[in-house]
């Protein structure tokens, strides 16, 4: 049982190597591409629903440093507030995610930037060859603009589990790496360093992270800050949804979770901190540890570190998963093996639920590719 997700987990290493080398073989005609349509005045604008807009959500903080003008905007809330959203005026760079590349919202938002924008191209990052999305790259009326870049993943990445694993992280890297594609032979290091990290998660913390997910628990939450939010994000949703909202989850920065939030901690919680190595960054996140640790007694706190462990000597860590080969502030690539902790707790977490993790949702109220989603003109 759950063969799938448990694959889609621990192949994500050999994906991310695998699109490396794709995105290489194919560096000058995707390079053409960005320096032609991306420009001083291009809006950037990243989008996808669900998982794949938590893809944007982790990336708008660092890609501000590669691109000048970029947000993230999930396709749910173009459908509905397009003309609010995209500046008609002003040329746009949609960057689609897509698993499937079948979502209703994801077809949708691509038309109506289309239809609004007097200059739109698009970049499609999508996991199956016979998508939509996909589809629509090949057509003639795209070649014949030429307006349209389609990066298709390997293969292996369109999940066949409900829950979004390794198509999430492959998606993510492969948009870092489009941003640095000029240097990307130079990155290639640092790419492996993400990967080995990975690994490490997998072969040093995996049966770990099975006992604490087999806990009683009724609710998760993650903290990051910067780019590691968005990560916490997509954390806090596989948690949820693989335990088909048995565990309730909630995300938040580390400074932003003292506002409010954090009364949701109590004994049937547990809340895995995912930090940073930079240490302006870390002060503030430190403090808000050992201030959770001194107030509260969940079931478990996990601390999720890439490179040194982080000096809290009073705090009662039930596991500290740190990352041997660094988190790479430069390039930011370091942000993508974080994603595991929260994939296995999930994974694991079904499990212990009576659940099966490729399917998860015995309520139906949740499917692979959304159901029910009418667009209206």
């Amino acid at each position: 049982m759950a063969s799938f997700t448990f694959n889609e987990i621990h192949q994500q290493p050999a994906m991310w190597r695998k699109e490396l080398q794709a995105l290489l073989k194919n560096k000058a005609e995707i390079s053409a591409f960005m320096h032609k349509y991306l420009t001083h005045d291009t809006d950037v604008v990243l989008t996808g629903a669900g998982t794949s807009a938590f893809i944007g959500d982790a990336l708008q903080p660092v890609m501000r440093g590669l691109w000048r003008n970029v947000r993230s905007v999930p396709t749910t809330d173009i459908v509905t507030h397009a003309k609010y959203l995209l500046d008609a005026e002003r040329p746009l760079l949609l960057v689609s995610f897509a698993r499937s590349g079948n979502s209703p919202e994801s077809v949708a938002a691509v038309n109506l930037a289309n239809k609004l924008c007097k200059n739109v191209a698009h970049v499609y990052i999508t996991c199956n060859k016979n998508g939509k999305l996909a589809m629509q790259a090949k057509s003639q009326e795209s070649r014949a603009k030429g307006n349209v870049l389609s990066l298709l993943l390997p293969e292996e990445t369109d999940d066949k589990s409900l829950a979004m694993t390794s198509s999430f992280s492959t998606m993510l890297l492969t948009c870092l790496m489009l941003g640095r594609i000029d240097t990307l032979a130079q990155d290639q290091e640092m790419i492996e360093k993400a990967a080995k990290n990975a690994e490490a998660v997998i072969a040093n913390y995996e049966d770990k992270l099975k006992e604490i997910a087999s806990r009683p628990f009724e609710r998760g939450v993650f903290l990051g800050s910067g780019a590691l939010k968005g990560i916490a994000e997509e954390c806090h949703l596989k948690l949820q949804e693989l335990t088909d909202g048995a565990v309730v989850c909630k995300f938040d920065s580390f400074l932003g979770f003292r506002h409010g939030p954090k009364a949701v901690v109590n004994s049937k919680s547990i809340v895995v901190y995912l930090m940073t190595e930079q240490e302006e960054v870390q002060r503030y996140e430190r403090d808000l540890v050992k201030q959770v640790d001194a107030n509260n007694k969940p079931v478990a706190q996990i601390i999720v570190i890439a490179g040194q462990k982080p000096e809290l000597p009073q705090v009662k860590a039930d596991l500290i998963v740190q990352m041997p080969f660094g988190y790479d502030a430069n390039t930011f690539y370091g942000i993508v093996p974080y994603v595991l902790v929260g994939q296995l707790l999930g994974y694991y977490a079904s499990l212990a639920h009576g659940l099966n993790p490729d399917a998860p949702s015995v309520s139906g109220n949740i499917h692979r590719v959304v159901e029910g989603v009418t667009i209206y003109e």
